[in-house]
């Protein structure tokens, strides 16, 4: 990509560490062990739903889908990060910058239309219990499933192609630890009007109008458990969306912040500090939240650790 002065840009300078003390190999390590934490939660997850039969609903269906998209958004950004840490030098080629950033705004975008997915399927469950069985049928789950990875990569292909008629006139040093379209746009120096235009635009289907759906299931199913007469029956209706209100929070939230930080007036340290926890608190923390909160996953849990305990250690047949 040609730049105003003839120049080239073939390649980025990450500055987002540039500012902090630390030495590279603690923070390889503390990279290395998020990393590992989140590969090996996300992991037990996807595990779980697929070998115990207990976890086989549209639920746990879609949470399968959302662990794999917190490893999806990890990967594309920590080995990165760990391997700049190796190498003492905080740079990526300019194909591998827009390879990044594609990816990522593709899973990121993913993330809230699955967040609607499941509060509709919470939506089905309670609101709709005689009709829940055809209205999340498993051909039903699929095609919704499928609809959010294809709406998130349709919103990447749009970013990432307008991105990539760019110019930077040389300037290759990005304020962020990681490739997006966003510090990109800050160090462009051709019009980016078209580029903002399309995030504003984009921004209504893949952020607002999911978030605005999320809460108008939720406050119909704030209605149904009130309706219901008896405690414990508002309660477990409850405590099937405590996990899924929290995890909802928890994403929209980094999100929000990663991606609508202004342009001025922040410190490089707070950027790196927000998009630290959107690329490695937020897919840590998920697993946690709904394995410590639901039964049916810490059961699942102990019958699969039983069985492996069983078959490697006393020589037992894991079936």
């Amino acid at each position: 990509m040609a730049a105003e002065n003839g120049t080239q840009v073939r390649e980025f300078i990450f500055l987002g560490f540039s500012g902090l003390p630390s030495h590279p190999a603690f923070l390889f390590v503390v990279f290395l062990a998020a990393y590992l934490a989140i590969l090996m939660g996300n992991l037990m997850i996807l595990i779980l739903v697929l070998v115990d039969s207990c976890l086989h609903s549209p639920m746990y269906f879609f949470l399968s889908h959302l662990s794999c998209l917190d490893i999806c958004i990890s990967t594309i950004v920590i080995p990165k990060i760990l391997v700049n840490f190796l190498r003492r030098q905080n740079t990526i080629l300019y194909e591998e910058c827009l390879a990044q950033a594609f990816f990522l705004m593709a899973f990121v975008g993913c993330e809230p239309a699955l967040m609607a997915v499941m509060a509709y399927d919470r939506y089905a469950a309670i609101c709709r219990p005689l009709h829940y069985s055809l209205l999340m049928s498993k051909r039903v789950c699929i095609q919704l499933a499928s609809a959010t990875w294809v709406w998130g990569f349709l919103d990447s292909v749009v970013h990432t192609a307008l991105a990539s008629q760019l110019s930077f006139c040389g300037a290759n040093q990005i304020p962020h630890i990681f490739c997006d379209v966003p510090p990109l746009l800050q160090i462009a120096c051709s019009d980016t009007h078209v580029n903002e235009l399309a995030n504003h635009i984009t921004s209504l289907f893949v952020g607002l109008f999911p978030i605005l759906f999320i809460i108008l299931s939720y406050i119909c199913i704030l209605a149904s458990i009130l309706r219901i007469r008896s405690k414990g029956g508002r309660y477990k209706a409850f405590s099937t969306c405590a996990s899924h209100l929290i995890v909802v929070g928890l994403c929209i939230g980094n999100g929000f912040l990663n991606y609508n930080m202004p342009s001025t007036g922040y410190s490089l340290e707070i950027d790196t500090l927000v998009s630290a926890m959107f690329c490695i608190v937020t897919p840590m923390l998920n697993p946690l939240i709904y394995s410590l909160r639901n039964k049916e996953v810490k059961g699942a849990f102990r019958k699969v650790l039983n069985k492996w305990t069983d078959c490697f250690i006393f020589g037992g047949k894991l079936h």
